[in-house]
């Protein structure tokens, strides 16, 4: 992953942006009468948990970056459609994660998927692992960045629905309930995929936990 981009991204909002809802509701109305200064300040609010996302998926820069574009391509295209029947950032995200899902399934289709390298002193995956900072010790920061490389190894076997939803919930830290909206899914259909994912996890990586 690219360690420049990374330092750009910022973390999903798992309550919503930071605007107040009727600002951001104001804003919404706005961009969907045309006004563009309102779209880009949309774009704004969301732009860094959007590229943190994008690019714990797509892996490299490149990749991100279209994945990006392509996101806000289709917010743009797609805001008229907005009905406002579920709060504007689960409806982004959804847009977000749908993007995510058929990269992921092209990349599967054409077996290309590759483990994006780890950046040295890149946190430790699971909750098993002490949570001290590894870089006082050079045999522990060696074992995290080998943990780190085998856990991308075998977050390319899961399905991409069973990735998403790993990645939303411990990676991004949102509920499964906001996880299984953002899926277009139910809650109980999220945690039922992220058990699925953990156990697979497990198996690869069951010498490591």
């Amino acid at each position: 992953m690219d360690g420049a981009c990374l330092e750009l991204a910022g973390k999903i909002p798992a309550d919503g942006s930071p605007l107040a809802g009727a600002e951001e509701t104001a804003l919404v109305r706005q961009a969907q009468g045309g006004d563009r200064a309102a779209f880009d300040s949309l774009v704004r609010q969301y732009d860094q948990g959007v590229l943190r996302l994008v690019l714990r998926v797509a892996g490299t820069s490149d990749e991100a970056s279209d994945l990006f574009q392509e996101v806000f391509l289709k917010v743009y295209r797609s805001l008229s459609h907005f009905r406002f029947e579920s709060r504007f950032s689960t409806w982004l995200y959804r847009v977000v994660t749908n993007v995510c899902l058929d990269h992921l399934r092209r990349k599967q289709t054409r077996h290309e998927v590759q483990a994006p390298v780890a950046e040295e002193g890149e946190p430790e995956y699971f909750h098993t692992v002490a949570d001290d900072r590894p870089s006082f010790d050079p045999e522990r920061a060696l074992q995290s960045r080998e943990i780190a490389r085998r856990l991308e190894r075998a977050m390319v076997r899961l399905s991409p629905r069973e990735r998403m939803v790993f990645e939303l919930r411990h990676y991004e830290g949102l509920k499964l309930r906001v996880i299984g909206e953002m899926c277009g899914t139910s809650e109980e259909t999220a945690k039922n995929c992220l058990f699925r994912a953990t156990q697979k996890l497990r198996t690869e990586l069951g010498d490591l936990i």
